[in-house]
């Protein structure tokens, strides 16, 4: 499979699992919205690298790799690029959490409605983006 088949597969199943968020939103699971937009959100990136010949790395924040190699994503500004970062970064920094929880952390009591709409919203924007430059 070519890199732009492969990237094209990771886009199929980020944009299934959008359609998961909003289940888990309604049964009012939002530490899994959560979660489950963080996987979204780097599988779509690991997308957008493929897509353009980067092998992504092995782990689950990528978006540095967007601003080391910019030149091949004409189509992301600065703004875009800044938000790509900043959503990768504050999700990733929940992927754990909101899955295992900790001793003093138990995810089912501590994200809220706004925290799973904030998600569905990052990955919703990210797969949008990704999409965008599949379709150049």
């Amino acid at each position: 499979m070519t890199n732009g088949g492969l990237a094209k597969s990771y886009m199929f199943k980020a944009e299934k699992r959008l359609k998961i968020l909003s289940v888990l939103l309604e049964e009012e699971d939002y530490s899994d919205v959560v979660r489950e937009a963080q996987e979204i959100v780097e599988l779509a990136l690991k997308g957008a690298l493929r897509f353009v010949g980067i092998d992504p790395p092995k782990y689950h924040d990528v978006s540095s790799m967007f601003f080391e190699h910019k030149a091949r994503f004409p189509t992301f500004d600065q703004k875009i690029l800044n938000q790509i970062s900043a959503i990768s970064k504050r999700l990733r920094k929940e992927r754990e959490l909101s899955f295992y929880g900790d001793i003093d952390f138990i995810p089912t009591e501590e994200y809220s409605r706004e925290d799973a709409l904030q998600a569905i919203e990052d990955a919703k924007f990210i797969v949008k983006t990704v999409k965008g430059l599949l379709e150049v």
